[in-house]
């Protein structure tokens, strides 16, 4: 059975380039054997979270929040796509991943991280292991850390340039140690009820 993989992207700017690092992060997933779905949080354009899923009474959440919620329980696996902006996260994928709590819960999820500077958003990534193991998921140990994000993939998100050689060096090992937790996690799932 195929691993099932969100990637999730949460730059709403007009000229991000990040969207790059998601499409070559969905192309090596789907190389991989896995079954993947960029998850673009500008495309949704989910509103400012007033109410979470949860909080809608059965049947009246938006169809938005309703088709995101059957993604993200029938996933087995995670990977956010994140930049770094003044040094913290950026607001239209935490706005994104704020609707929704147990529908996270007991799956892994892998972090890649950019900036424009040479630092490839590890200060986000960082914040971000925090904020997604809070939500119930199990933060794999590897990394990906891209930057200058335009001096490694072009706009077609093919790899360039030294940068865009570490990626492609580092991807299978990323790739690897999400694939090993998804595993385990769906083992233990089919092993025995979660206990909440």
């Amino acid at each position: 059975m195929a691993d099932r993989i969100l990637v999730f992207y949460g730059s709403y700017r007009r000229d991000r380039q990040g969207i790059r690092l998601a499409d070559y992060c969905v192309r090596q997933l789907a190389e991989r054997g896995a079954e993947v779905e960029l998850i673009d949080a500008k495309t949704l354009d989910l509103p400012m979270l007033d109410r979470m899923y949860k909080e809608y009474p059965k049947g009246e959440a938006p169809e938005a929040l309703e088709t995101l919620a059957v993604k993200i329980r029938g996933a087995d696996a995670f990977l956010f796509v994140v930049g770094e902006y003044n040094w913290s996260v950026q607001p239209g994928l935490k706005n994104l991943t704020d609707h929704f709590l147990e529908e996270w819960f007991w799956r892994p999820a892998a972090i890649a991280s950019y900036s424009a500077g040479r630092l490839g958003g590890v200060r986000s990534a960082l914040a971000w292991r925090d904020i997604l193991g809070e939500m119930g998921m199990v933060v794999i140990s590897s990394t990906i850390a891209v930057g200058p994000i335009k001096d490694a993939l072009d706009e077609g998100g093919t790899p360039v340039g030294d940068a865009g050689k570490a990626l492609e060096r580092q991807f299978p090992r990323f790739a690897d140690d999400l694939a090993w937790w998804t595993a385990a996690a769906r083992a233990q799932r089919e092993r025995a009820e979660p206990p909440y």
